[in-house]
């Protein structure tokens, strides 16, 4: 089972993905529709709201008056909290068992307007944002739900930026088109990520990954590491140590592959096979036949467990390794050492590019890198000792 978490600004046309999505068969779970399921006339969370705040939040015909109730919900914190602890944990239930009713190998769109604002991104797979304009969405406001101008503005200002849900979003969609526009690019996704997608995390496999491409440096990195360190951390759990962002991509400015390395640190390999399956059902598999690192001292391999993003849409390579390993230091040494010395990274980035013109295999790329790799954590450790640098675990 994929899951897919479905967000986007009032106004930006996400119904429109939401129904798409549904016509090509994903099982889509409203989160607006259960709200409102769960205070339905004769609910057992209607009857804890007008316990809670009277009856005077009923209209005549016995359901519940919104506007009513906010005015009295929304007043101070304790009320807030008191319209939270009875409607949270009904939608939540309610939302698990529309879930559960979903096929093994089903694509479940959680549609959630406030995914962004409630930092609930890292409980999917995938997250998918639904965009357009500010002053078009002001004018479907307008114009399609009958909403005064100011109330639409109001309405969009009070929910996450532009900028928040950018940081949050796998995939971004622009919907400041005609619906075709948007329904295309839903059919894109659809065929070329998500069936794939579901299938790599139901059978515990990944794509292909090809030879080694080094390319400038991507703006996009930190934001694309930094939703898969979420996703690790509630997965792993306290198995994890920490969770870092390792290798080119972390260097600012740093050519580098098109690959997100992030390093689990555990407290030893026993912890990393018990996150196997963990991490597989988070969608980072575990790639068999890589359990060590080269020792730049000439030893025997370094162990560790290595895992792979299933998401054929974005590579990413997990490294397990324990704390205080020769491997799991120099994992976040080089790069810390390289992020302050400019010149050093762009002496690598030089070495990378030509290597990567001679290889013809990831693995054959690493052996490649070997010689600079030894010399540079020498350079790395001096810089270690006069600057005090200390792993973070």
């Amino acid at each position: 089972m994929l899951r897919v978490g479905l967000t986007g600004g009032i106004g930006s046309g996400k119904s429109t993905v939401a129904t798409r999505l549904a016509e090509h068969g994903a099982h889509v779970v409203d989160a607006d529709r259960i709200a409102r399921e769960v205070v339905e006339p004769g609910s057992d969370g209607l009857r804890a709201l007008v316990e809670a705040f009277g009856d005077g939040i009923l209209t005549a015909d016995g359901a519940l008056d919104r506007p009513a109730l906010a005015a009295i919900a929304f007043t101070d914190d304790a009320s807030r909290r008191t319209l939270n602890s009875i409607t949270h944990p009904r939608i939540a239930a309610r939302t698990g068992e529309l879930i559960a009713t979903a096929a093994p190998e089903a694509v479940v769109v959680h549609d959630v307007p406030l995914l962004v604002e409630n930092g609930m991104g890292a409980l999917y797979h995938l997250v998918i944002v639904v965009d357009a304009p500010v002053e078009e969405r002001v004018r479907r406001l307008v114009g399609t739900r009958g909403l005064p101008e100011q109330d639409a503005r109001n309405r969009i200002a009070a929910q996450a930026t532009e900028q928040q849900r950018r940081a949050a979003a796998d995939v971004w969609l622009d919907n400041s088109g005609s619906p075709d526009v948007v329904q295309r690019a839903v059919d894109e996704l659809w065929a070329d990520r998500l069936v794939r997608f579901e299938s790599n995390v139901r059978l515990g496999r990944h794509d292909d990954r090809g030879a080694p491409v080094v390319v400038d440096y991507d703006p996009t990195w930190p934001a694309r590491a930094a939703r898969v360190v979420s996703r690790l951390r509630v997965a792993a759990g306290d198995k994890a140590l920490a969770v870092d962002h390792i290798g080119s991509t972390s260097v600012p400015g740093l050519a580098a592959k098109d690959v997100i390395d992030v390093q689990v640190t555990v407290a030893d390999l026993a912890a990393a096979d018990a996150l196997a399956e963990p991490l597989a059902a988070a969608g980072f598999p575990r790639l068999p036949g890589f359990d060590g690192d080269t020792d730049h001292d000439g030893g025997e391999p370094l162990p560790k467990r290595t895992h792979v993003s299933a998401d054929p849409g974005s590579w990413v390579n997990v490294h397990l390794r324990p704390a205080g390993a020769p491997n799991q230091r120099y994992a976040l040494l080089v790069p810390a050492w390289l992020r302050d010395n400019p010149d050093a990274a762009g002496e690598y980035a030089a070495h990378k590019r030509e290597l990567a013109g001679r290889a013809d295999s990831i693995p054959a790329y690493g052996e490649l890198k070997e010689g600079w790799f030894r010399a540079a954590r020498d350079r790395a450790e001096e810089w270690a000792a006069r600057t005090g640098w200390t792993p973070t675990a």
